[in-house]
C-alpha cells in the first residue's frame, strides 16, 4: 500500500521567484523517506544509525520536476517500492497539489554496515514489509483507480 504524507511549502523552500528552490525538494523527498521507515516499516532512522550502526544511503536519483510549487503550497507526497533487491531498495515518490503532479522521483538506497561501509542484506521483517507494500502496489495498479 503506498504511504502518503503531507508537506506544506514555506518560505525557506523558495527562491526569489517565490517557487520551490529544486534542492529543496530533496529535502522533502528524504524527510517522506524517514518517516516511511518509522511509520510504515517501523524502523526509525535513529534507531538504525545510532542503535544498530546501519544507514541507508540514496546512491540513485531519477527526479523530473513537472510544475513549480509556490510559497502556502500543500504538497501530497505518496511512497511506493518499487523493487527490493538484496541490499537495495528502489521507491518511487510523486509529489501532487490538488490534482496537479509537481514532481516525479525514484529513489534507490542501500542498506550498509557503517562500521565496514559494505552493503548488508536487509533484515527479513524489513524485506517482508517492502515485499508487501509494492505487492498491494501492483494489485491496485493491475485493478487500476477505484
Amino acid at each position: 500500500m503506498a504511504y502518503q504524507t503531507q508537506h506544506k511549502v514555506r518560505f525557506g523552500h523558495c527562491d526569489p521567484a517565490g517557487i520551490v528552490y529544486f534542492p529543496r525538494y530533496f529535502e522533502m523527498i528524504n524527510a517522506v523517506v524517514e518517516d516511511w521507515f518509522a511509520d510504515a516499516v517501523g524502523r526509525d532512522f535513529n534507531s538504525l544509525h545510532l542503535q544498530e550502526g546501519v544507514s541507508v544511503p540514496t546512491v540513485n536519483l531519477n527526479t523530473s520536476f513537472l510544475a513549480p510549487s509556490r510559497l502556502g503550497d500543500i504538497l501530497d507526497f505518496q511512497l511506493t517500492v518499487s523493487k527490493a533487491g538484496n541490499a537495495s531498495l528502489t521507491l518511487t515518490i510523486t509529489a501532487h497539489c490538488s490534482d496537479e503532479l509537481r514532481l516525479s522521483n525514484e529513489s534507490t538506497l542501500v542498506y550498509v554496515d557503517m562500521a565496514s561501509g559494505k552493503p548488508r542484506r536487509w533484515p527479513d521483517l524489513m524485506r517482508q514489509r517492502f515485499e508487501c507494500d509494492r505487492e498491494t502496489t501492483a494489485i491496485a495498479t493491475e485493478k487500476g483507480p477505484s
